[in-house]
Order: structure tokens, then C-alpha cells, then sequence
């Protein structure tokens, strides 16, 4: 069985080390970002059970993390904070944090809210209509046939099925997906989304997959 992955966003070397010794001992398996967009990075591509994510970052605040982390992906986020007030207790839970731990706190603490949150959200499926998205394990299955897709392909079904309806802009889907990286004028999303609804319309999915004229794409029930 292979070990859960825990990526740990923390800018002080000294704290990230003192993690992923406690953790590996643990039994996991650990990643390290220094900066809020190297974590975001490496949590698209990487695909983490969990993000153990510190509020102080030194190129932008914890919080915009979990914001961004919300709009495609339910990864349960554990926040390292020394801010202990009830506002930024609250503020960071409604931002999309699942629990929050003040520093200094103890190895033993920090792993059972790990163990509770992954157990939580070990079995979490997203369901449209026929079509069920486990967004931990990365499996797609429509009328009880398995979706072979793309990580792309994955990533933009994930972001779409969280607002069914919602109209979602070609430069918004390259934001999120590709972090606005993807050139001006490049056709990369149309080629992804064309291939999305190809393997959909093979599993008679019509019309799941909506492309709004001058706007966008949205997913629908079929």
C-alpha cells in the first residue's frame, strides 16, 4: 500500500525540517514548498492527501492559498498559524480551511488532526447527475464506466462539476489550471476541452459538457 502524501507549505527552513522528520517517522510520505506559489504549484501536480500550509508566507498570505486551493480542489488544509484569535480563526475556516493548529504545538497533536482530517476526506466523491468525481484518488466514472482522462483533462472536469451551471471563461479555466502561464492566443484549453467531450460523447455523455458561444464552457446534467 503506498503512503499518503502530505505537502508542507512553510518558508522557515528550520520548522519544514523538524516536520518532515516527524512525519516520514509517521509513516508519510512528505513534500516541502518555501512559498505560497511553488506550494500551489506543486499541489496541482503533485496531488497531495493533505496541506499542512503556514500563514506567513513570504510572497503572499496563507489565506489567498486556501482561496485558490478552493476554487478546484477539496484537499483537506491544515493551517499553522501563530495568529491565535477567534476573527483569524474564523476568518481562515471560512476561507476553506478544515483545521487550524497554533504554533508552537505538540508532534503528537499535529498528527491527530492530520489522522482525523484524512479520515474525513478519505472517501469524498463529487456526483453530477451519472457522472462521480473522487477527487482523492483521481478517478472519473460516468454510468458506472470508468473516464480515462488526461491530469488536465481531470483538473478541468474537477473545476467545472464544483459550480454545475456556472460559466467558466477560457482565461479563467487557463488561470486555474495552468496558473496563467498558458501564452495569448494559444488554443490550449479549446484542444483539452474538445478531447473532454470526445471521451464523455463516448460514454454517451451529450451534452454534459456545454460550450456557451463567446463566453465558455459550464457542465450540466445530461
Amino acid at each position: 500500500m503506498s503512503r499518503q502524501r502530505i505537502l508542507v507549505i512553510e518558508d522557515d527552513s528550520d520548522i519544514a525540517n523538524v516536520l518532515r522528520l516527524d512525519l516520514t517517522d509517521a509513516g508519510f510520505e512528505v513534500e516541502h514548498a518555501n512559498s505560497a506559489m511553488s506550494g500551489l504549484i506543486k499541489a496541482r501536480e503533485d496531488h497531495p492527501d493533505l496541506i499542512l500550509l503556514d500563514l506567513g508566507l513570504p510572497d503572499f498570505d496563507g489565506g489567498d492559498v486556501v482561496q485558490r486551493l478552493r476554487k478546484n480542489s477539496i484537499v483537506p488544509v491544515i493551517v499553522l498559524t501563530a495568529r491565535d484569535t477567534i476573527e483569524e480563526r474564523v476568518r481562515l475556516l471560512g476561507l476553506g480551511a478544515d483545521d487550524y493548529i497554533i504554533k508552537p504545538f505538540h508532534p503528537d497533536e499535529l498528527l491527530a488532526r492530520i489522522k482525523v482530517q484524512l479520515r474525513q476526506h478519505g472517501s469524498e466523491t463529487l456526483t453530477l447527475g451519472e457522472l462521480q468525481l473522487d477527487a482523492q484518488k483521481r478517478l472519473v466514472n460516468f454510468k458506472g464506466e470508468e473516464l480515462r482522462l488526461s491530469p488536465k483533462e481531470f483538473d478541468i472536469l474537477s473545476l467545472l462539476i464544483r459550480q454545475p451551471g456556472r460559466v467558466y471563461s477560457r482565461q479563467e479555466i487557463g488561470q486555474e489550471i495552468w496558473q496563467g502561464r498558458l501564452p495569448e492566443g494559444s488554443n490550449v484549453v479549446d484542444v483539452h476541452m474538445a478531447n473532454l467531450r470526445a471521451k464523455l460523447r463516448d460514454h454517451e455523455g451529450y451534452g454534459l459538457l456545454r460550450t456557451v458561444r463567446g463566453v465558455g464552457y459550464s457542465l450540466r446534467s445530461a
